[in-house]
């Protein structure tokens, strides 16, 4: 499963950068810009290293695609993101999966005055991959979980750069295959079911920050409250994605993600990932 997961991604990877160099936007209306990263981590020990330590070898894919529309009084934002990471201990058969996202973001705005939008947005995510906890028990596999959003609302836009969407009427779907619900409550659907519906408010901010001469900050953050089911339990999702470019293809990224959904598990979830790699632009 691991080397058809691999092979899919290398194979995605090939038709992003390769569309780039071919598809030309004849109009004006569209920008495109992204970046594909490739990042390896290795650690290697002899064995008269007195120092403690076990060899291993950790690789992570990543890309981040945004092509925007804008004509006239409208606006049509889009965000691709995946990532996928393993990593492998000296002298253990296993193959750990150290990363695991594939999302989605679109935002509609028609113009109202100045800088702000009548919006409308769709956000989804999922994972690609099966998650094993500590006792090798599946626990996720692709499509499961799969969330969904959708909501109309008010964009404050102020660039490409800095934003904020307010929808007061969102909805939301999470989606997990039925046997992970077998013994109990999986991602905040109950126990028996395969989904769980929600409806309430939600904020998304966007702001990106060049610090430096090749060196940029993304950070996205994402609130909900759920009407239905104690509104004052606010999910939280917050991404940075710092990029720091040595040359025209090499680089060094650090990915950062904060997550607290009580539905799930009631504490912060925390992912970090860094590293020095290979990196394309597009």
């Amino acid at each position: 499963m691991k080397k058809e997961i691999v092979t899919l991604l290398l194979f995605l990877t090939f038709i992003a950068v390769d569309a780039q160099e071919t598809v030309k936007d004849t109009t004006n209306l569209w920008t495109r810009n992204g970046n594909v990263s490739l990042l390896f981590n290795q650690t290697a020990f002899n064995k008269q290293w007195l120092g403690g330590g076990t060899s291993n070898i950790a690789g992570n894919l990543g890309v981040n695609y945004d092509f925007n529309y804008k004509n006239g009084d409208v606006v049509w934002d889009n965000k691709f993101i995946l990532a996928y990471g393993l990593s492998k201990i000296k002298d253990d058969e296993k193959i750990a999966k150290t990363d695991d996202r594939l999302e989605m973001n679109s935002l509609w705005g028609k113009k109202i005055n100045g800088q702000w939008y009548y919006s409308m947005f769709f956000n989804f995510k999922t994972q690609m991959d099966t998650g094993l906890d500590k006792n090798m028990i599946k626990i996720s596999h692709f499509f499961s979980p799969a969330y969904f959003q959708l909501g109309p609302g008010i964009l404050w836009k102020k660039n490409d750069n800095l934003s904020v969407n307010i929808s007061p009427a969102t909805t939301k779907l999470i989606v997990v295959h039925r046997h992970l619900t077998e013994s109990g409550p999986s991602f905040g659907v109950l126990e028996g079911d395969s989904s769980r519906f929600e409806f309430g408010a939600s904020i998304s901010a966007y702001y990106k920050l060049n610090v430096m001469t090749n060196v940029s900050i993304e950070n996205r953050l994402n609130l909900y409250s759920n009407y239905l089911d104690n509104p004052l339990n606010v999910d939280i999702d917050y991404q940075m994605n710092v990029m720091m470019k040595i040359n025209k293809y090499l680089s060094a990224n650090v990915a950062l993600q904060a997550i607290y959904d009580d539905n799930s598990i009631k504490a912060v979830q925390v992912r970090e990932v860094f590293g020095l790699g290979v990196n394309y632009g597009f």
